[in-house]
This record gives C-alpha cells, structure tokens and sequence, in this order.
C-alpha cells in the first residue's frame, strides 16, 4: 500500500468523529473515571513529551539528576491523579495543559522541600539521564526562556515522530531504500544535478524522482498533522496548533 492509498483509508482530519479518538480526547472523556484505554492513550502522550519536559525543568536552573527526577515525579503525579476532570474539551490542548501542570508540580515541590522522595521511587517512564542530557544538549539554545525552549523542543519533538511514523510506512510498503535516499529533501531542496545521480541508484528517472520527492514531503506534512492531532480535541485546534508550529520552528 502506497502513501496515497493509506491516505484514502485515513479518515479525514476535519471529521469531530475522528477527533473523538485522537489520544487527547480519549484522556479527556474519561475524566474521573478510571480507564485502561485512557491510561495508556496519557502513557502514549507523556512518551512523547519526556525530552520537551526535561528539557523545560533543566532550564529552569535544576542539574541533570534533579530534572530527571523531577519529570519522573511529575509523571507519577499524572499518570495516578485524577488531573482531567476539570480540563474542558473544548478548551483542551494537551501542550498547554501538560506545561501548566508541570508548572505546579514544580511549585508544589519547591514547597515540600522533598527532593530526595520524588517520584516515590516509582518508575512509569523510562528516561536515561546521558541520552536525556545529550539530548538537552543539542537543543538550539534560541531562547534562554524555559517556555519558549519547551516549544522549540516540543516542535522537534514531534517532528522526530512524524518522521518515524513516514519512515515506517515506507518500510511496511517495501520502500526503505527509497525513503533512505530521499529524505534528505525534507529539509532542503535538490540542487542541479542530485536527481540525475540518484537515478541509477534508485532505477528511475530524475522526473520520477521528482515526483517522488513532491509525493514525500506532502505525506510527511499529513504525518505531522496526524502526530498533532493526537494532541487536540478539535479540528479548530489542530489548525491552530500546526500554524503555532511552524511559527516556533521559524523562529
């Protein structure tokens, strides 16, 4: 099955019954209730939001181990309260919402003065402390602002994983080689002459290439849409989370 074919059989992004079953609005129904489905949608959600997290608390002033600790706290804190209850569908963007709740658990803690009890010793999300500082480290330090650097690295983020979710499509369809070679064009155009040297490598000819590449990036922009999605309760959101995007990714 092609990108265009999967396409079809998606249903469409602008559909509120679609958007009865992204992540965000999963967690939301459920509210008080206990849910297994809810808890691994969250579970999904903080998966990915481990490294933007991190990323905020460390620049709040926190070293290496204190922040891991902390965001490990802080999930033990979501993933077992009742935190949705008053989180308003139509109001909720699990970004906005998460950092906000971060916000206060750190507050709380400062409070507590029990660093040495965070977490509880429970662990539901597994971080390595070198791979989460490394990665800390390569974020563009663009703005010293926490928050405005939890929206560079929630932007990139979600970038990593609309790439993997385009890049294991093209596995499952038998097209490796051809992401392989042709990923790199997501980021910059081809130059005079890249098309003719790829084509013996690939088989096809520099126009099929051509409409290779055009055919990659408009999947991988559906992929980001998608992955976004996850994240919003409403089509209006989605919107205004993919502009919000691409305005902290140019900035």
């Amino acid at each position: 099955m092609d990108a265009r074919e999967q396409k079809e059989l998606e249903p469409s992004s602008s559909s509120p019954q679609w958007f009865a079953t992204t992540h965000w609005s999963v967690v939301l129904e459920a509210g008080a209730a206990a849910s297994p489905k809810a808890n691994q949608a969250l579970e999904k959600l903080c998966r990915s939001y481990w490294l933007p997290l991190y990323t905020y608390v460390r620049r709040q002033g926190y070293g290496p181990h204190d922040s891991q600790d902390l965001t490990q706290g802080f999930f033990v804190r979501l993933l077992r309260s009742n935190s949705f209850a008053g989180v308003a569908p139509e109001k909720g963007k699990f970004r906005t919402f998460l950092l906000a709740a971060l916000r206060h658990y750190l507050s709380d803690e400062r409070d507590r003065e029990r660093a040495q009890k965070r977490g509880g010793g429970q662990v539901l999300i597994s971080i390595n402390e070198e791979e989460a500082e490394q990665r800390y480290l390569q974020t563009p330090k663009v703005d010293p602002e926490p928050e405005k650097t939890f929206d560079r690295r929630w932007a990139l983020t979600l970038l990593e994983e609309a790439m993997g979710r385009l890049e294991q499509e093209y596995r499952s369809s038998e097209r490796a080689e051809i992401f392989a070679h042709l990923k790199g064009f997501l980021s910059h155009e081809a130059r005079v002459g890249d098309y003719d040297a790829l084509g013996p490598k690939l088989g096809m000819s520099p126009n099929a290439i051509g409409v290779a590449v055009r055919r990659l990036r408009e999947r991988y922009r559906e992929c980001i849409r998608l992955e976004l999605a996850q994240t919003v309760a409403s089509p209006q959101d989605l919107d205004q989370e993919m502009n919000y995007l691409f305005s902290v990714l140019s900035g």
